[in-house]
């Protein structure tokens, strides 16, 4: 018997331009899939991350996996996820996403006009000592070293540091975290503060623009700007802009998506391990 075939975008977050900002598959689940079966979907997309999702009541249960490891949060595939179900009709423009996940609590989405504002943790970093190698594979001398949850967090001089940044990947792999956050304050352009993440560790040498580590960014900025309430510019080579709001141990993420690509991929034969 021929197996169903589940909805794939590939939807571009944290812009409103095709081929910029940071591009996600999504697929939209009819059934539990096995961790083994995502992996290798999300390993054939080849993109930083690839969301599943699936209908559980009025919520949806969302997955993110690297072409190498699963994650445990995902800024951009959960915007893209969004975009997804309001796009497909599956959710109405008006209705939030609310999406559970197995590690980071409850994460809920709105939709006003193109802007999509999500509701994540917060994740501050703490003050940490580089670890050996770290300012070596970045080529540039830190003003701050800090370590959250998930990432190292780098504070440098200026943003033209920042761009310019040719770093060692196979040297930051070797880090005991997801990735590297690499950022300062911004000059000019509307912004308050710049950024590039790395995560070669995770399978993804550089991230075009990553909500998560905005989870971490937002923390440290707010002290030093005096705003609760932020543009930040991730300065890849696609780039992507980041709204932030802090709100005590909640972030919003605020950011625009838009779908390059539509197709389906077949259903996994058979599957008994639950998306959960």
């Amino acid at each position: 018997m021929q197996s169903e075939r589940l909805p794939l975008l590939i939807i571009d977050a944290f812009t409103a331009e095709p081929f910029r900002g940071n591009p996600a598959a999504v697929c939209l689940l009819e059934h539990p899939a096995s961790e083994r079966w995502m992996q290798q979907v999300a390993a054939e997309m080849n993109l930083s991350e690839t969301a599943f999702v699936i209908r559980s009541g009025s919520q949806w249960l969302i997955r993110w996996f690297t072409p190498s490891v699963e994650t445990d949060l995902c800024g951009h595939a959960t915007l893209a996820s969004a975009h997804a179900l309001w796009e497909t009709g599956l959710l109405d423009r008006h209705e939030p996403a609310v999406f559970d996940t197995r590690r980071s609590g409850q994460l809920r989405c709105v939709l006003d006009d193109s802007w999509i504002t999500m509701d994540f943790p917060s994740r501050p970093a703490v003050p940490a000592v580089a670890p050996e190698g770290l300012v070596r594979a970045l080529g540039c001398e830190p003003v701050w070293v800090g370590r959250s949850a998930y990432d190292f967090l780098v504070h440098v001089a200026n943003p033209g540091i920042v761009r310019a940044l040719e770093p060692d990947h196979s040297v930051l792999a070797k880090l005991p975290v997801r990735g590297v956050i690499v950022t300062a304050l911004a000059e000019g352009g509307g912004f308050d503060f710049v950024s590039r993440f790395f995560a070669p560790g995770a399978g993804v040498a550089e991230d075009p623009v990553t909500g998560s580590a905005h989870c971490t960014l937002a923390p440290y900025w707010q002290p030093i700007t005096g705003k609760s309430e932020m543009r930040g510019w991730q300065a890849s080579r696609r780039g992507g802009e980041v709204r932030v709001r802090l709100r005590g141990d909640r972030v919003d993420l605020v950011g625009q998506s838009v779908t390059v690509m539509t197709g389906t991929i077949p259903e996994e034969a058979s599957s008994n391990v639950a998306l959960r």
